[in-house]
């Protein structure tokens, strides 16, 4: 069998921040990419018309392929993870699945990424467990509805963040799928945090291969690109490659300079 050859699309929330965010997607063309990538990309999950119209332009203008987009989840730079599981605020999630899945669809983006959010001080873990599996579900029927599919993903460097590891993930993807019958929900492997939290990557990507939806990529420590940590992330692509992934791995680093800069990883990829 043949083995994938990766696809990368570039993470405009994270990278290319030396420009404003409606530049970056051009920018990232004009670097070579054919796909971007965004976390929520505006202040209020419910954004206005002329907001989201100039999102979508910006995209379609520079000619590439939205490949992954963010549901709203609160402040991140303040320190929220998500909106999935947080009893006060999820009637504002519910309201922005149709805002953040009318764009992935007019943009044929079809994953969408649900930060499934901290754990809140005077509710129990179950009741924002109870919680969060109703709001997946709900998301993910309606991504479901024009073939797309809702992640969740293990982050780190949250403490107060629930889901630390694939098997975390896994464990509230199956609640889901028993309890709703949806299957439109999947795992986003995002590699570096799987390795900060300790995660044996190489043994999660094959456990749950059919499991994965999405993957991101970024080295260890220091989140910056590919060859300036110690992360065999090559070893893990070739894993994911033979367990026959063929979706798109989202660059979600901090550049350790100029953005355009730290794409050179791929071109000594390329040459080996």
């Amino acid at each position: 069998m043949e083995t994938a050859v990766p696809k990368f699309a570039v993470n405009c929330s994270i990278l290319f921040t030396e420009l404003p965010l409606l530049q970056r997607p051009a920018a990232a063309r004009s670097a070579g990419f054919e796909a971007v990538e965004f976390w929520w990309p505006f202040d209020s999950a419910l954004p206005g018309d002329a907001d989201v119209d100039a999102f979508e332009r910006a995209i379609l203008e520079a000619g590439v392929q939205l490949t992954g987009l963010n549901f709203a989840a609160g402040d991140l730079p303040g320190g929220d993870r998500g909106l999935v599981s947080w009893p006060q605020r999820s009637l504002e999630f519910r309201d922005n699945i149709a805002v953040t899945l009318g764009i992935g669809e007019r943009l044929g983006c079809r994953a969408f990424n649900a930060l499934y959010g901290n754990r809140v001080e005077g509710f129990a873990p179950q009741a924002q467990d109870d919680l969060a599996a109703e709001n997946l579900a709900l998301a993910a029927t309606a991504a479901g509805s024009f073939g797309a599919t809702v992640l969740v993903e293990p982050v780190s460097g949250a403490e107060r963040y629930p889901l630390l590891t694939a098997a975390d993930a896994i464990a509230v993807i199956d609640r889901v799928v028993a309890e709703s019958g949806v299957t439109s929900i999947g795992l986003l492997a995002d590699l570096y945090h799987l390795t900060v939290n300790g995660d044996d990557v190489s043994k999660a990507i094959t456990t749950y291969a059919d499991r994965i939806a999405h993957v991101q990529i970024a080295d260890a420590p220091g989140r910056n690109e590919p060859g300036t940590g110690t992360i065999p992330i090559a070893q893990h692509l070739g894993e994911l490659a033979e367990t026959g992934y063929d979706g798109w791995i989202g660059l979600e680093y901090k550049p350790s300079g100029r953005t355009t800069d730290s794409f050179g990883w791929l071109t000594d990829r390329a040459s080996s």
